[in-house]
């Protein structure tokens, strides 16, 4: 029988722009949390938050840190002032120094790390000219009873990525992105989170960093597929936080009337 305490998960999903200084960015994410994360189990911030990507093509490599570094500690010491679990994106030391990984880090009740595998060498980036995509084995971990996928960004317009994280138990999963905005990208974002929500009966929450340089629009999907709460576009000097309750009787009862995962043929 579920335990009431794992009925609900509460969640905040922070809309914020990361800078190019990484102290600047350790500074706000303990402001943010301190602000936003109290009476929160889950709050999740933008990929690439402990510093910015930069001009396309610029050599993240001087940034990265292992993940036990300035931002790993400063997420982890969020995590433990407000009593909850944090979710961030940085960039982590690899074998390469001019390659690193592109990982979100998970600090708090859970601790993991995700790799990203799917490098954005699309819409005329070439993410791979910088970074080292990261190993294909899906990370699930367990947060106040439910079972959180990560992914990241790029990753959404791969379904496969999504679906192993749900056959590794995932009951919601998380996508911090620095989406770039450009014609027809928001329409893309919302499109394909609605898409991995319907089709694996899950819970989708995505946090973007805001307009102008990427598209915002932050959102929290059940496992239906309807929006339970959605950002604007954003601004870089005006964070947006969305706070949320997600329900385990609504991702069962869409299991219940869409079995699509049960309904599976596979070869």
């Amino acid at each position: 029988m579920t335990s009431p305490t794992h009925a609900q998960l509460r969640l905040s999903l922070v809309q914020a722009a990361a800078a190019l200084d990484p102290v600047a960015n350790r500074d706000a994410l303990a402001r943010l949390s301190a602000e936003h994360a109290g009476d929160t189990d889950l709050v999740v911030f933008p990929e690439a938050f402990a510093r910015d990507f930069g001009e396309a093509g610029s050599d993240v490599g001087p940034y990265a840190e292992p993940v036990g570094g300035p931002f790993g500690t400063a997420l982890a010491a969020a995590a433990a002032a407000q009593d909850t679990t944090i979710v961030a994106g940085m960039f982590e030391r690899g074998p390469d120094p001019e390659r690193p990984y592109n990982t979100v880090l998970v600090r708090g009740a859970a601790a993991a790390s995700y790799r990203k595998v799917h490098l954005y060498d699309s819409f005329g980036y070439r993410e791979s000219d910088r970074l080292t995509a990261g190993p294909l084995e899906p990370v699930v971990v367990d947060v106040r009873g439910w079972r959180v996928g990560l992914m990241t960004c790029y990753d959404l317009r791969f379904p496969e990525l999504a679906r192993a994280l749900v056959d590794g138990g995932a009951e919601l999963i998380v996508v911090p992105a620095a989406w770039v905005a450009g014609p027809r990208k928001v329409h893309h974002w919302r499109t394909l989170l609605s898409a991995r929500a319907i089709e694996n009966t899950v819970y989708v929450a995505a946090v973007g960093q805001p307009a102008p340089r990427y598209c915002g629009h932050s959102l929290v999907l059940d496992p239906f597929g309807e929006v339970v709460v959605e950002a604007g576009p954003g601004a870089p000097e005006q964070p947006e936080v969305l706070r949320t309750v997600i329900e385990r009787t609504v991702l069962e009862e869409a299991r219940r009337v869409n079995p699509s995962l049960l309904n599976r043929r596979l070869r």
